[in-house]
């Protein structure tokens, strides 16, 4: 198996209400790399299933563009992105019972999952049984959902997202009712499928163990790419429009408004409150 590429570019998010319009994405910018294992993380409303709704072709963006593999989503009819669903995207939605049907057996919630896909010429599909294996559910083919303990429970909804073996694995908050033991079994799950296909993975969590695990994990703070983790080590990202998210506890000494000259030298970055006739925050007299 092949994973397949990602990117957004500049990708805007409106929501219409009668109640007025709801940004829920400002000009994210994201590229993974084939068989690359990423966390979607940051606070409930930051935009995170949104974005992922987006890669799904669930929704599509307002601005921008969402390209998986060589398809541009923004281009493709509903008809051409449901079979994308059905073929080379799979999809588990937050809950693991929302990707299953609860009184019929795990091999059949799989044989279901495969149904387009195995109508599909040039596409060969694993036995479910195999598919149940790779997420540690040996044997299990004839067990029904309902009886399931809730951390295989969510590993029986990966089989089903990776059932018609695609390129892109889209996962929303697979940890967060879980106990340790569950969640572990989980992300060992994730990281099986993705050494044995290469299928490139994108994890929506609140979690902070999930992104230490996949070794990428990208921050969504208020519509934006807020800061970037890889293997333990934080980084800000420079936006396409060449805005930057500074970290929540610097923002937090620094009211909005608050100036800064940029200083460069030997190729070292320095921020300067303030500048040259210009009083840091504390040192200013009140308005008035």
């Amino acid at each position: 198996m092949t994973g397949l590429a990602v990117a957004c570019r500049r990708v805007v998010h409106i929501y219409r209400a009668e109640a007025g319009d709801v940004v829920a994405l400002s000009g994210v910018d994201i590229s993974i790399n084939p068989g690359e294992m990423l966390a979607l993380v940051g606070p409930s409303g930051s935009g995170k299933s949104t974005l992922v709704a987006l890669l799904a072709g669930l929704m599509r963006p307002s601005a921008g563009r969402v390209s998986v593999g060589t398809y541009d989503l923004g281009k493709l009819s509903d008809r051409e992105i449901s079979r994308l669903r059905g073929t080379e995207i799979g999809v588990v939605l937050q809950g693991a019972a929302r990707n299953l049907l609860p009184y019929a057996s795990l091999q059949r919630n799989v044989w279901l999952a495969q149904r387009r896909a195995a109508a599909t010429s040039g596409i060969t599909l694993d036995d479910p049984e195999r598919i149940l294996d790779l997420v540690g559910l040996r044997g299990q083919g004839g067990v029904r959902i309902d009886t399931l303990a809730p951390g295989a429970r969510q590993r029986a909804a990966l089989a089903v997202g990776i059932a018609a073996s695609p390129g892109l694995l889209l996962v929303d908050e697979p940890t967060s009712q879980l106990d340790t033991r569950g969640r572990d079994e989980v992300l060992d799950a994730l990281e099986t499928v993705n050494a044995e296909r290469g299928t490139t993975i994108v994890v929506v969590t609140h979690d902070s163990v999930v992104g230490n695990r996949f070794g990428r994990a990208v921050t969504i703070r208020d519509g934006r790419v807020g800061a970037e983790g890889r293997d333990g080590q934080d980084f800000a990202v420079v936006a396409g429009d060449g805005t930057v998210q500074l970290p929540p506890e610097v923002l937090g000494e620094f009211p909005p408004g608050t100036l800064f000259t940029v200083d460069r030298t030997d190729g070292v970055v320095t921020l300067v409150i303030g500048g040259v006739g210009v009083a840091p925050p504390a040192q200013r007299e009140p308005a008035g």
